[in-house]
């Protein structure tokens, strides 16, 4: 999913949960910044002080991509989440252990990982984890059949358009596409249509297998069990019977994942975000913004900087408030999450990566 997903509609999931405008401000840009935390390893400070992070994502031909070992460290936790075949933990699949790592949506791991979020609840970035699990609670649903390792169970020939007809316009671009042949990581060999919320649209994967995907139908579930969990966070109880999106609201998300179809997730963002300006939705007008880097953003408020591109060997200005920083909380919360997933939850579907 792309950033009118993660920033926008989980902040509308949020507020229709139950939480006010800075929580669900506090959420959304969790969601959004898993996309857009790049950078790893030690931050600085002129008094001696250091803080160490890791990165939740790496641009998609970076260098890294090519990395065994980076691909487990940020693919598999923040962005496929192994589905274990949609099996519970104890049970493996028929195959090899790539069946394992396969992303499903709504499996029995990702419904773990948000359970472990409810009960984590009280921690001082709880939000901010909330934010990170919501990423990849909906991202099971967008990246389902798909898995972060560089693996041929990810190649897509044959793509199809809504019709199931041939798509030509695509695998015209995919000749010259770096991913598509080099690296089948992820998605990369379908481009970003796994990820684009009015798409429907299908393929042939590597095991000669024909899939179907409708991704507004798809979107639209994960916005409404997204809604549930925040719900069952607010309840701080991960079993609690609790509803999804309200029915009109539900209705006019399906209405807008079907609807705005620009190509660029930046400008579908924006129509989102105008329209909960607008005041399209029952918990009334807000104004939202995303500021990932520069003035204004979290690393801005913690760090000081508003370069757009960090500079090696950086010193920065040490203020008492960036312990309390959203910034520094939203990578704690990030650590938080991974030690989970690859050391807590997934052993115990028989998943072990670095």
């Amino acid at each position: 999913m792309q950033i009118d997903f993660h920033h926008s509609v989980t902040y509308v999931a949020a507020r229709l949960a139950g939480f006010e405008h800075k929580a669900a401000s506090t959420i959304a840009y969790s969601a959004q910044y898993v996309d857009d935390a790049i950078n790893d390893g030690l931050i600085r400070f002129d008094n001696g002080a250091l803080f160490s992070r890791i990165s939740s994502a790496h641009k998609m031909l970076d260098y890294r991509n090519f990395q065994t070992l980076a691909n487990y460290r940020v693919w598999i936790p923040f962005h496929f989440l192994p589905g274990n075949a949609g099996l519970k933990a104890g049970e493996d699949p028929d195959g090899k252990f790539i069946d394992k790592l396969i992303c499903r949506p709504n499996s029995n791991v990702a419904q773990q990982m948000v359970r472990e979020c409810i009960q984590q609840r009280h921690s001082p970035y709880g939000l901010y984890r909330l934010g990170i699990t919501m990423h990849v609670y909906v991202d099971t649903w967008a990246h389902q059949g798909f898995a972060g390792v560089n693996h041929r169970v990810n190649e897509a020939k044959n793509l199809l358009d809504e019709n199931g007809k041939p798509d030509y316009n695509l695998m015209d671009r995919l000749q010259n596409y770096f991913v598509s042949e080099a690296l089948p990581l992820g998605h990369g060999a379908v481009l970003s249509h796994p990820d684009r919320p009015f798409l429907s649209w299908g393929y042939i994967n590597g095991r000669g297998e024909t899939i179907t995907r409708n991704n507004p139908k798809d979107f639209l579930e994960a916005a409404d069990q997204m809604c549930k969990a925040m719900r069952r966070y607010l309840a701080g109880d991960p079993d609690a019977n609790v509803p999804g999106l309200p029915e009109l609201d539900k209705i006019f998300i399906d209405f807008m994942l079907r609807n705005i179809t620009d190509n660029s997730g930046s400008v579908r963002h924006q129509k989102w975000l105008d329209a909960i300006a607008e005041g399209k939705f029952s918990f009334g007008k807000a104004d939202v913004t995303y500021i990932p880097k520069g003035k204004d953003s979290w690393k801005h408020q913690a760090l000081g900087t508003e370069d757009l591109v960090e500079r090696k060997n950086e010193i920065f200005p040490y203020q008492p408030s960036f312990l309390a920083s959203d910034w520094k909380l939203f990578h704690d919360a990030l650590q938080s999450h991974h030690f989970y997933i690859i050391h807590d939850l997934l052993p115990k579907y028989g998943i072990c990566v670095a």
